[in-house]
């Protein structure tokens, strides 16, 4: 059987947000996924927008890992700030932080728009990053997860974007 990955996005949570371009990429992959035979992708399970809540989205993302026991979770969220897809290291809460037990370095070697990052953000992004790593290794899962932050989408990046988020869909699924 296929490897299977569980992609999660959220939605807006500013008034002025038309969209969240985590969700943007997330429905742009899936239309490629869906249409495109030649891509290789593993199997996909999308839940696109998580309401911008920490206990609603852990509990839908954790809901949904139990159900379809992926072999690996990409969690997606919007940053308006970065101008890079970046690949987040850790997760905290409190004075507990929890790593990511991905070589990080290796799966992001030789993408053109991606790099780590340390900080999480301190939100509904971090919390639900925390959340799913809590979950795997208490509940002792054989499943990697990866938090990615997406920036906003433009007419400039979104290819060059796209290509590298491909590569960390296909790069996953060999974990």
């Amino acid at each position: 059987m296929p490897p299977q990955i569980l992609l999660t996005s959220f939605t807006t949570w500013l008034p002025h947000q038309k969209s969240n371009s985590s969700d943007d990429l997330i429905a742009k992959i899936h239309e490629l996924y869906l249409t495109n035979s030649d891509l290789k992708l593993p199997l996909l399970t999308v839940l696109r927008r998580l309401p911008v809540d920490t206990q609603q989205a852990s509990n839908y993302v954790i809901s949904k890992i139990t159900e379809i026991q992926p072999n690996a979770i990409i969690c997606c969220g919007m940053a308006e700030s970065r101008s890079q897809l970046t690949v987040e290291s850790r997760a905290t809460c409190g004075n507990i932080a929890l790593r990511s037990p991905i070589d990080l370095e290796q799966l992001i070697a030789e993408l053109s728009v991606t790099q780590i990052s340390h900080d999480a953000g301190k939100f509904v992004c971090e919390g639900l990053y925390f959340a799913v790593l809590n979950h795997i290794t208490t509940q002792k899962l054989n499943s990697h997860c990866l938090f990615v932050h997406v920036p906003i989408l433009t007419d400039e990046n979104i290819q060059q974007v796209t290509k590298d988020f491909i590569l960390i869909i296909q790069r996953m699924a060999l974990l």
